[in-house]
């Protein structure tokens, strides 16, 4: 499979299911296979990739077996408040915490966070380089000077060669890590919300912190690694913003964007890490006292022009 071009964290994740299938019921078997995921108790989504995984291993082995994908329900997305983040981030242990810090501030998959490499983390331009799972986009995602300074500190620390892993920690143990140092959080804090938070929840909490402060999908989009727009947009839908503020944001990173951006009406409005923010007001509609009367209250919209930001 690795040489028709699969990534990496798609054959650890074919490689872990086809491990648990093997461990209940007889590879060799699909009928058995099937009975078994199909009675499973576990989401529609889990139990497609579990019927994916056997397939790559069915006509490996040449087995007769028709996949059947089940409806798959959407998950309510809950995005943790920021000081929900930062109790579980302040009450974790170290590594673990810097761990934690590390996905708040890049989004990273935690997949991801596992197979950072130490040269993949430039301390002097305050920048991580991840390898981008699910085949998605190739991305530089910038941090913050103290979280430069803490990574630093443990790249001496631990003495991490260029080309060893970062944290040299597999994705099962930072779960079970998480997991244990969430619970104990949440019973000293005496907040069960905490107990709902996964590791994934701070990706999307990053997404959606991006997309309030840019305003910007294409750019939230480039950051997240996303190859398709429609995972992106998701986001769009779980922030609230103010019905008087009708303006595009755009985001640019060279010379030549900024240049764009400013031919085509928009207004520098600050720098932060390297990335220059604009926006662009929208002219706002003139009421009459007969359309204040008859229009009803609208959410706010935004004008997503494809600049290549």
């Amino acid at each position: 499979m690795k040489s028709n071009g699969y990534e990496k964290t798609t054959l650890i994740g074919i490689s872990r299911r086809l491990k648990h299938l093997d461990r209940h019921t007889d590879l060799n078997n699909p009928k058995s296979v099937v009975t078994f995921i199909m009675n499973k108790k576990a989401t529609n989504g889990y139990k497609n990739n579990l019927s994916i995984a056997y397939l790559h291993f069915a006509r490996f082995h040449k087995l007769d077996y028709k996949l059947n994908i089940l409806k798959h329900k959407s998950k309510h997305i809950r995005i943790p408040t920021t000081e929900e983040l930062n109790s579980l981030i302040n009450s974790a242990h170290n590594p673990l915490s810097l761990k934690l810090k590390v996905l708040k501030e890049t989004g990273l998959r935690p997949i991801e966070l596992t197979m950072l490499k130490t040269n993949d983390v430039d301390i002097e331009r305050k920048t991580i380089y991840p390898t981008t799972a699910k085949n998605g986009s190739a991305r530089t995602l910038k941090i913050s000077n103290r979280l430069a300074t803490l990574l630093q500190t443990y790249i001496i620390k631990h003495d991490r060669n260029p080309n060893s892993l970062l944290f040299n920690t597999k994705q099962k143990a930072l779960r079970t890590n998480y997991s244990v140092s969430r619970n104990r959080t949440t019973k000293k804090l005496g907040n069960p919300r905490l107990s709902k938070i996964r590791l994934y929840d701070f990706r999307h909490y990053y997404a959606t912190q991006l997309y309030a402060r840019t305003k910007d999908i294409l750019y939230v989009q480039k950051q997240m690694g996303h190859k398709n727009l429609r995972n992106t947009l998701i986001y769009t839908q779980l922030i609230q913003f103010d019905e008087d503020e009708n303006f595009t944001c755009k985001v640019a990173q060279t010379q030549q964007q900024m240049t764009d951006l400013i031919e085509h009406g928009f207004t520098f409005i600050h720098e932060k890490d390297g990335l220059a923010y604009f926006a662009l007001r929208s002219p706002k509609e003139k009421k009459t006292e007969k359309n204040i009367a008859t229009t009803k209250p609208k959410t706010k919209t935004f004008l997503f022009k494809h600049f290549h930001t």
